[in-house]
């Protein structure tokens, strides 16, 4: 979607800087507004119910010491992941200090990237003409960075 504003922009249809404001700002407040919901509510979901396991709390704020930052900026770039990284960043206890940091610049990274794609490159005949296939694209890209994670890992 962020791409597709950007050609809108290209087009003339809203401003370009308007639009990175504005996304960029909501970017980073929605995922703010995200890790407090997390740290709020979160820890409650494990006291006294038998679908969450206490180790498995344990193991995330172990996860967000080690590979917090990491996690928040990389997560931006991967569907369904960038919903989820906040609020468990949020439960396992993460600096919120240290959050937002990461944060701001995943926020700003992702939609600069998405945004300023869409702006220039839309007026490429074959991106035009194609919209719907660069934008699957664009998703099976989103997802190689977890990908490569996960083998890295796995090594």
């Amino acid at each position: 979607m962020i791409f597709v504003a950007g050609a809108f922009a290209a087009k003339g249809v809203i401003s370009l800087v308007l639009l990175w404001i504005i996304l960029c700002a909501a970017a980073i407040l929605g995922d703010s507004l995200n890790y407090f919901i997390g740290n709020y509510f979160g820890r409650r979901a494990f006291r006294g119910n038998k679908f969450f396991n206490p180790e498995n709390l344990r193991k995330t704020e172990k996860f967000y010491e080690k590979y917090g930052a990491k996690t928040i900026i990389i997560a931006r770039f991967i569907p369904i992941i960038r919903t989820f990284a906040p609020f468990i960043a949020g439960i396992g206890k993460m600096q919120y200090s240290k959050f937002l940091f990461y944060n701001i610049i995943g926020g700003v990274l992702w939609v600069s990237l998405f945004l300023f794609s869409g702006y220039w490159f839309v007026g490429i005949p074959f991106v035009e003409n194609n919209l719907t296939l660069v934008i699957f694209i664009i998703i099976f890209v989103s997802v190689i960075p977890a990908i490569v994670e996960y083998i890295g890992h796995k090594r």
